[in-house]
């Protein structure tokens, strides 16, 4: 069995300039915050949000409330690729159910997750709005209707060898 390394620590730095730049932190600014908090790192790190809160004076039950209340804010990071499939009505009348398995079982994670390489993340919404195409995924902003498992694990492919 290999050695385990030690996460890096983070750089907290970005983050305490980004406190600065918007001073004075209150309420009203939350949201901003945690936006280019998100921008700077890709997610917003729960060490971040925790030094964020001792520079500030805010709580931290309420920077994690407006953090898990709004679905713009991931707490953890995120693939490079985001797999994003519908499972409203229309969508799951047409086959989204065995859409969203075949990604399952393609990329080897569960709805919400992100592949160990990092290269994907997956993530079922209620509506993506495009019930005309239904089945419909969205890799990565481009829309993709009337897919099948097969049409996801070709497209899935088509990324890896494309990466490598």
């Amino acid at each position: 069995m290999g050695a385990t390394s030690m996460p890096e620590a983070l750089d907290l730095g970005p983050a305490l300039r980004i406190v600065e730049e918007m001073s004075p932190i209150t309420d009203s600014v939350i949201i901003p915050l945690l936006q280019r908090l998100q921008d700077e790192y890709g997610h917003v790190p729960p060490d971040v949000v925790l030094a964020v809160c001792r520079r500030t004076g805010l709580p931290a039950s309420r920077v994690y409330g407006v953090a898990t209340f709004y679905e713009q804010f991931h707490l953890q990071p995120r693939g490079k690729h985001l797999v994003r499939c519908c499972r409203g009505t229309a969508c799951h009348v047409r086959g989204a159910p065995r859409v969203i398995d075949a990604v399952r079982s393609s990329l080897n994670i569960e709805d919400g997750g992100t592949t160990e390489d990092g290269l994907f993340s997956l993530e079922t919404v209620a509506c993506l709005g495009a019930c005309a195409l239904a089945p419909v995924v969205v890799i990565d902003g481009q829309y993709q209707g009337q897919v099948t498992p097969r049409k996801m694990e070709s497209a899935l492919r088509r990324i890896v060898k494309e990466e490598s």
